[in-house]
């Protein structure tokens, strides 16, 4: 007895640190920042004591880029002490970075550690390689210039510059989730019913190895209902040194329970655990939805198999006063507004937007359109391109497990008409199609014919169409969409803006139409 008691307490004693396998930590605090290009500013001796001290989320252009008039677009620079315990052998240590508008690079210790093209996603680097036991020093250089390969290159939206969202610090194993992958969470749920009414679950999850030798793995996966468990699966995976895996699971869920919009909004829990023969790895816990969403070009949207009426508004990312360095109490605050309101449909317009959204969206029910940034202009590149399909992968990689979100946007109003356009949102097209096959594209097309080659591109069209403020009568939007449908019986389309503009500030008695160039929007 003494023997397997003393057995049992190694055990035990072996086992407990796996609970613990993944530590994230906040780097929001403790920043200093210079609106400027300082050549010396990663050297972890550059001397920093007259920088502004801040906290993220923080962007430079708060003040200056709250009117939609000209504003800074430039280098900025952040730098933070770090302290750090040594590493264990077996761990690696990764920076992750929620959003940083367009162009991040990454210092730790004087060491250049990598570069990200793209405002709006989360990334992460891995920075074991970088630090030491002690004193370490972060140096990030921020840049919202205009770079003619990443998108946008147009729009009426400031492009606020700065370490905009927060800044974590993950420490795991050498061996797990793929932490490099696109900032995906490194599990994707796909959902689909079949003819009994059974969820079959596609369940996808990225690994990595950065051992020097071969990781023999366990992929087990959970799913819960209400802290009740109703799937259990498990697969080994085999990876080489420096080896990258997508390994597939699949199973059913019986008698589901929906996701069903503002009715019930019910959300499961997926559990995944990578684990060795000595214990655990790593462990992620992500919610999903079991829905279904159909576009019928007669019927409408239909959610689950019955038609659901869809209003909303469209939402940017931004506040007065804090410009895009919005916290998550604000992103909360923004849909306890859009509840009052009583959206049951949300464009967040005209980037990805924080994960706080998303998941907000999620709990309430909120149907959600989202988009990368190509708007208004493209380049006809191959580095443009390359970049905006890597936006549209970071788009529906970090977004795919949210059962609120019906369709992926590809762009929004790009007013050329050249053929490079409607070929760049073709291969747009592709690549969503290839990352996610469950959900539409969508893009939204204004300015040029209804049928113009560019807006045929997506599976569905948004319209921007304001009737009755630069052009025709509201009351002429119904005749122009029985038309529509009436020469493309086929084509699911959407009304993705319309509307007036309208200043609190501007008052007119009697009212009057509005001319809309003049810049007076009673």
């Amino acid at each position: 007895m003494r023997a397997l008691l003393m057995a049992l307490m190694a055990v035990l004693t072996f086992v407990a640190p796996a609970a613990v396998a993944r530590q994230t930590s906040s780097l929001n605090a403790g920043w200093v920042f210079k609106r400027e290009d300082v050549a010396a500013a990663a050297r972890p001796d550059f001397d920093d004591k007259t920088w502004l001290k801040v906290t993220l989320p923080h962007t430079f252009n708060a003040g200056d880029g709250a009117d939609g008039g000209t504003y800074y677009r430039g280098a900025g620079w952040y730098r933070k002490a770090l302290d750090l315990k040594a590493l264990a052998a077996r761990d690696r240590l990764y920076l992750q970075f929620d959003g940083a508008a367009l162009v991040t690079e990454v210092f730790v210790n004087g060491a250049r550690i990598g570069r990200h093209d793209g405002g709006y996603s989360t990334f992460r680097f891995d920075i074991t390689s970088a630090v030491k036991a002690g004193q370490n020093l972060i140096a990030v250089r921020v840049d919202n210039a205009a770079w003619p390969h990443i998108a946008p290159l147009g729009g009426d939206f400031t492009i606020f510059g700065g370490l905009y969202r927060g800044v974590s610090l993950i420490q795991t194993s050498d061996a797990g989730f793929d932490l490099l992958d696109h900032g995906s969470p490194g599990v994707a749920v796909t959902a689909t019913l079949n003819a009994r009414r059974e969820a079959q679950l596609n369940i996808v999850t990225s690994l990595r190895n950065s051992r020097k030798g071969t990781a023999n793995l366990i992929v087990r996966t959970r799913v819960f209902s209400e802290g009740r468990e109703v799937l259990a699966l498990s697969k080994g995976a085999r990876l080489r040194a420096g080896q990258t895996l997508q390994l597939t699971q699949a199973g059913i869920i019986v008698r589901p329970r929906l996701w069903n919009g503002r009715i019930d909004p019910h959300l499961y829990n997926i559990v995944t655990e990578v684990s060795e023969d000595r214990g655990l790895l790593d462990r992620v816990v992500i919610p999903f939805g079991v829905r279904t969403v159909e576009f019928d070009a007669n019927r409408g949207l239909l959610l689950n198999g019955q038609p659901y009426a869809v209003h909303g508004v469209n939402l940017h990312a931004s506040r007065s006063g804090v410009g895009a360095a919005m916290t998550n109490t604000d992103i909360s605050e923004d849909f306890d507004m859009l509840d009052e309101l009583g959206v049951t449909g949300v464009r967040l317009v005209h980037y990805p937007h924080a994960q706080r959204a998303y998941e907000e969206a999620d709990r309430r029910g909120i149907l959600i359109l989202t988009e990368v940034p190509v708007n208004s202009v493209v380049a006809d590149t191959q580095s443009f391109r390359t970049n905006a399909a890597q936006q549209v992968r970071e788009l529906i990689r970090q977004n795919i497990n949210h059962p609120s979100v019906i369709a992926w946007g590809l762009g929004n109003e790009v007013y050329a008409t050249e053929p490079h356009v409607a070929n760049i949102l073709m291969e747009l097209n592709n690549v969503a199609i290839e990352e996610d096959d469950t959900r539409p594209t969508i893009y939204a097309h204004c300015c040029q014919a209804d049928n113009d080659p560019k807006a045929m591109q997506s599976q569905l069209i948004g319209f921007n169409r304001y009737f009755g403020w630069y052009a025709d009568e509201f009351a002429k939007m119904g005749t122009w969409a029985d038309g529509f449908h009436k020469v493309f019986p086929e084509k699911p389309f959407a009304v993705t803006e319309y509307g007036a503009g309208g200043s609190a500030g501007h008052q007119q008695e009697p009212a009057g139409r509005t001319d809309p160039p003049s810049g007076w929007h009673p």
